[in-house]
């Protein structure tokens, strides 16, 4: 463990701004949802109304059981997932990039060449992540018990934040050492949390018994503000804590920078197939990209699969035809459902966008850009061939999420028709989408030391999707996000200029991040 208390403030130093964002926004986002609330519904009566709309298995399945009709179980509903699928992000990236981004650079092996134990850099890369957890659970906690809310609730989704975060840690410190690879490492890593996602989604849709496969699904039955369940936390605790012990017994097993799991030897001389840069870049997004692919096809699949659902569990009641609209529809309860979903589905799929995109801040920060540019490949057809995958590559990802909701609610109803319907109604995400891809590629040419502020800019359009309207921010700050100005399809009439205004922004985005990028210095 030598060394570790200065690696430790090293990496404090390097992610103090990105680090100091996750937690103000895994903090401030509970609590201008809770207060919204109390402006929203102040009597029992409202709540009784809310926990009648919220209590159907197609809504169950996208924030899991409202267990509590209270401010604060309404609250937990609302943004619980979503915090727990962020500090997971926050922690997983933060965790290889301490640790497998530093081998594979090798920085690790400089380091290690002084007084530096061999644990001490996984030691740090994990203590990093449990300090961002614990600062955003207490301070989430800390918060809503200023707001009048009830202590026990309040510890308890503070606590949740900070497990969901701590887990999600333990699994990529132990994906890490079986890759030598930073971006295998962090796909891995993400796509188990995509599994959890969808497992907790399914099973809180009807499939109970999966709950207890998903990490995820034993964060939401934790039951803040609902009779908190206080021996769940000892699970979550004791799957991080194995699967520390069990990275640390394979950091004995394995050389600095290599992974477990031996790299491919390569043929002495590149196929004709990989002689081009768009080539090269298939071979460096396939992995990630039909990964995302295939998982959101399966959680198409199975929203549609409760589509048939949606509207068993409501009534004519008037305030609750309101609630449903503001949660994201607009005519008819099926359609509102689906028109959420797709919401929740292309902020998710804008994660491979800006993770794609910036795939060549990677490479040309491993030095891999510059032996390319001496050879015949020029710039603008480098970075062409990456933005190829970014913006196809989502596309690909969106429609086929539409595609398979069409089919598993298509087939329920008898009307293969659905597919073409939901199909159109997911297309209408993509220009959204590739926002974000023309906003990292402005980034990445035009001040690239901060081309990672492109997941800031992603968790901004997701505290706006979460709470924008509710906490009552003024248009232009709503209208800052992409996705506010998407039609809520299927359900609402279908506009294609404020289509076209995102696809004129993403192109002006990065025209000017290109025309950046092929002026400046590399590696600069």
């Amino acid at each position: 463990m030598t060394g570790t208390a200065a690696l430790l403030r090293l990496a404090l130093r390097l992610d103090r701004v990105r680090l100091t964002v996750w937690v103000l926004a895994l903090a401030v986002l509970p609590l201008g949802t809770a207060a919204q609330y109390q402006k929203l519904y102040p009597t029992q009566a409202d709540l009784d109304a809310v926990a009648g709309v919220l209590s159907n298995p197609s809504l169950e399945a996208i924030g899991g059981p409202l267990f509590s009709a209270t401010i604060g179980g309404v609250t937990a509903w609302k943004v619980g997932s979503t915090l727990f699928i962020l500090a997971a992000l926050m922690s997983l990236l933060t965790v290889v990039r301490h640790s497998r981004t530093e081998e594979e650079t090798g920085r690790a092996e400089l380091l290690g060449a002084t007084v530096v134990g061999r644990f001490a850099p996984l030691t740090a890369a994990l203590l990093t992540a449990a300090i961002a957890d614990v600062a955003a659970g207490a301070l989430c906690a800390l918060g809503l018990i200023g707001m009048g809310l009830p202590v026990a609730g309040s510890v308890a989704f503070g606590l949740a934040i900070a497990l969901s975060g701590l887990m999600f840690a333990g699994i990529a410190a132990f994906v890490a050492q079986f890759t030598s690879s930073a971006r295998t490492a962090n796909a891995i890593s993400s796509a188990v949390l995509a599994a959890s996602f969808l497992l907790r989604a399914v099973g809180d849709a009807g499939a109970a018994p999966l709950n207890w496969v998903s990490p995820l699904g034993w964060l939401i039955h934790l039951r803040p503000y609902a009779g908190e369940r206080w021996w769940i936390a000892a699970l979550a605790v004791g799957l991080a804590a194995v699967l520390a012990v069990g990275a640390y017994g394979l950091v004995r097993r394995r050389d600095v920078g290599a992974g477990l799991l031996p790299d491919r030897l390569a043929p002495a001389q590149a196929a004709p197939s990989l002689r081009s840069p768009l080539a090269l870049a298939w071979r460096l997004h396939r992995g990630l990209l039909i990964g995302w692919a295939a998982g959101m096809f399966v959680a198409g699949v199975a929203f549609g699969g409760v589509g048939d659902t949606v509207s068993s569990g409501f009534t004519d009641n008037s305030q609750l035809t309101d609630v449903l609209q503001k949660l994201g529809g607009t005519t008819g309860f099926t359609n509102a459902f689906f028109a959420a979903c797709l919401g929740i589905v292309a902020i998710a799929v804008a994660a491979y966008t800006v993770q794609a995109t910036l795939r060549m801040r990677a490479e040309e920060s491993a030095g891999l850009l510059e032996p390319l540019l001496a050879t015949a490949v020029g710039r603008l057809r480098w970075a062409a061939s990456h933005l190829f995958f970014a913006l196809l590559g989502t596309a690909l990802i969106i429609a086929l999420t539409g595609v398979g909701m069409g089919l598993s609610y298509g087939a329920q109803i008898g009307d293969i028709g659905q597919v073409g319907r939901l199909l159109g109604a997911a297309a209408v995400q993509i220009p959204a989408a590739w926002v974000l891809a023309g906003f990292g590629t402005a980034l990445f040419g035009l001040v690239p030391r901060v081309s990672s502020l492109a997941w800031a800019a992603l968790v901004a359009c997701v505290a706006v999707l979460e709470v924008g309207l509710l906490l009552g921010l003024p248009q232009w700050a709503i209208d800052i996000s992409p996705f506010a100005h998407v039609p809520k399809l299927p359900g609402q009439a279908f506009s294609a200029a404020p289509e076209v205004w995102l696809v004129v922004a993403a192109a002006a985005l990065g025209a000017a991040g290109l025309a950046g990028f092929r002026r400046r210095n590399i590696s600069a």
